[in-house]
């Protein structure tokens, strides 16, 4: 092997058999750099990957193993998560397995990284995924991110706690790491892991003729984020981790569509595919789990991230349903 191949940098994706994980995997694996994918299940390295690839399995929550994991990386973009509780969809207070992924492997990582850096190297750098939920309730339909945080849920607070971590290491110098909050990501699946995000649950439920529910009258409002979009703007980030590096940043299109013309668009996207009569869409009460923030409209002002990047969502959420809708009818 040359020398020349031995001095890319490295970049680690961990949780890279994930939905969101594999796509930003697939991302980077087009740059020059070394790519070490890990995450519990094995992977395959991308086809035509310009990188050099080298595919781990391990166990994240093992602090050793970690370790080993993240040995030698110039960048690390921790995408291990645990969003769902043991018995339901949200995570019950208190979750303590959930937190030892979501809190403590950053936690671990933060304290590792700053245990093997090398003297006179330049901090490693640390691209997480955070979420724009983390802001918690507001007064006004529309974030950028400047707002006074108060997560409320559970997996917010676990998020919101895992991004203060990585901003106080920031300060300290041991590394330099960024977080993108993103609105909910969706598309196709280029990995084993099923995208469970409500597009494509919904998708699957107009596939098998169910009709769509909504927890409101339709009019609420979100930034639905395509999955390509979403892994481009970490390749984005990681290429100005220093101008970027101790801040977070709203990820979005800026371009909100309220949740009813979102099903409606899927039920006939499914339709057009199948050739069959669209499914309907209607309201339904809301479980009694669900909080105040699932029926108010939340829309997402990216424009910080996008002057700071010149990064910009270009995937039409028809476009991007469209695709959804065609992958998951294909693998039907």
């Amino acid at each position: 092997m040359s020398a020349r191949l031995d001095d890319r940098p490295l970049v680690v994706v961990l949780g890279a058999s994930g939905f969101l994980g594999s796509a930003v995997l697939a991302a980077l694996s087009e740059l020059p750099v070394r790519l070490r994918a890990v995450s519990r299940r094995p992977v395959r390295p991308p086809a035509g990957a310009r990188a050099r690839t080298e595919c781990r399995a391990a166990d994240l929550t093992d602090r050793a193993a970690l370790a080993g994991a993240v040995h030698g990386a110039d960048a690390v973009l921790p995408f291990t998560a645990r969003i769902r509780g043991a018995s339901g969809w949200r995570l019950a207070e208190g979750d303590s397995a959930a937190e030892r992924v979501n809190v403590g492997v950053v936690r671990d990582l933060v304290e590792v990284l700053a245990a093997a850096r090398r003297p006179g190297a330049a901090p490693p750098a640390v691209l997480f995924p955070g979420s724009n939920t983390q802001v918690g309730p507001v007064d006004s339909d529309w974030i950028d991110g400047t707002e006074t945080d108060r997560p409320q849920g559970e997996y917010d607070r676990q998020k919101h706690t895992a991004e203060l971590l990585l901003k106080e290491a920031t300060t300290a110098g041991a590394v330099r790491a960024v977080s993108l909050r993103l609105p909910p990501v969706f598309g196709p699946s280029g990995s084993t892991a099923e995208d469970r995000g409500v597009v494509s649950t919904m998708a699957r439920r107009a596939l098998a003729g169910e009709p769509l529910t909504l927890w409101n009258d339709g009019t609420v409002r979100r930034d639905f984020l395509y999955v390509e979009d979403a892994a481009r703007a970490f390749v984005t980030a990681l290429g100005q981790v220093d101008a970027l590096a101790g801040r977070h940043y709203l990820v979005g299109t800026g371009q909100p569509r309220s949740l009813g013309d979102v099903f409606r668009t899927v039920a006939d996207a499914v339709a057009r595919h199948q050739g069959i009569p669209a499914v309907p869409v209607g309201t339904v009460p809301a479980p009694a789990e669900s909080e105040g923030t699932d029926v108010r409209s939340l829309c997402v002002d990216p424009s910080a991230f996008v002057a700071a990047t010149g990064w910009r969502a270009v995937t039409p959420l028809d476009t991007a349903l469209d695709r959804t809708v065609a992958a998951l009818a294909t693998r039907r």
